[in-house]
């Protein structure tokens, strides 16, 4: 029986190659039980085909996969049993109505038309139900997609590029359902893309380039680990006076950003800078340490692991 200390799902060392074209190559990553984990990369990273090997849909060429505790090519049915998979470009039966797909999808399923329906109203699709799914618009095929795969309470949810093409609007509410989802302790893996989907989501995120996991982990310990120099955002009623930070020992590098932005060596020098600061006169109005957000710490991933490269 599967513990929560295990992941939903591992990857150790899988490569799966279409005729010259390595997806994925050495593959390794974890997904942790009840978090939401995010596979954050270009297009052409390898997400698509990482999703598609977790349910056993492709098999690996080498490696091993693990989907609590099951393997995709000996358990796929039962894998499949267990999770729900929204594609990039989810695939219906246009001419049926909304409830007769979700009707056709509970009996695949073994869910119920009561779990039907409470997954329509989840997902706010209620009222289009008995329109033809082919006048649906992008954001109502998506969600009915996502209706559609929590109709049989999936342990683990796999999310590929599922606010693409969605208006701002549309997209936040996916993302607020994902948060939903999550807080009821499903495991979910989100393919994306775009930065800002990620920000205040991800417990745990895997940064995935040319098939290969370049870095995972949680993004405050993956913010350590890339931006181990705290930066601390000062500012001051006489902004001028901020100046002399660049001649206090221990500040690397300054830079004015609304304020200065100081990089330090470590925080235990911070006490010392605001009296130095406050005996220079400086009449402080802001003190606070700054965040980095994903996209920073994206960015920062990158340029790093570009120099290792190189």
């Amino acid at each position: 029986m599967k513990s929560e200390m295990d992941p939903a799902i591992r990857f150790s060392a899988v490569t799966k190659v279409f005729g010259r074209i390595r997806a994925v190559e050495s593959l390794d990553f974890v997904a942790p039980v009840g978090a939401v984990t995010v596979l954050l990369g270009p297009n052409g990273a390898g997400k698509t085909t990482t999703v598609r090997l977790t349910t056993g849909a492709l098999v690996a060429d080498h490696g091993n996969i693990e989907v609590l505790g099951l393997h995709p090519k000996t358990d796929g049915d039962e894998i499949r049993r267990r999770t729900g998979v929204v594609p990039p470009k989810p695939a219906f039966y246009d001419q049926l109505t909304g409830w007769e797909n979700l009707q056709f999808a509970a009996r695949i399923f073994a869910g119920t038309e009561a779990a039907a329906h409470d997954a329509a109203e989840r997902f706010a699709i209620e009222d289009a139900l008995d329109q033809e799914v082919g006048g649906y618009s992008t954001g109502m095929r998506t969600r009915l997609a996502l209706a559609r795969a929590v109709i049989h309470d999936p342990e683990v949810l796999l999310l590929d590029e599922p606010t693409a093409g969605l208006d701002p609007e549309s997209a936040r509410s996916v993302l607020n359902l994902i948060a939903e989802l999550a807080s009821r302790g499903r495991s979910i893996v989100l393919c994306t893309h775009l930065l800002h989907e990620a920000e205040g989501i991800a417990d745990h995120v895997v940064l995935m380039s040319e098939g290969h996991a370049r870095a995972a982990g949680p993004p405050k310990e993956l913010a350590s680990r890339y931006m181990p120099d705290p930066i601390i955002i000062f500012d001051a009623e006489n902004r001028q006076s901020l100046n002399q930070l660049a001649d206090f020992e221990g500040v690397i590098d300054i830079q004015w950003n609304g304020g200065i932005h100081a990089t330090l060596k470590d925080l235990d020098r911070l006490p010392d800078l605001i009296a130095g600061l406050v005996d220079g006169g400086a009449r402080l109005t802001r003190v606070e340490p700054l965040v980095p957000t994903l996209e920073e710490l994206y960015f920062e991933m990158q340029r790093s692991h570009r120099e290792q490269d190189a």
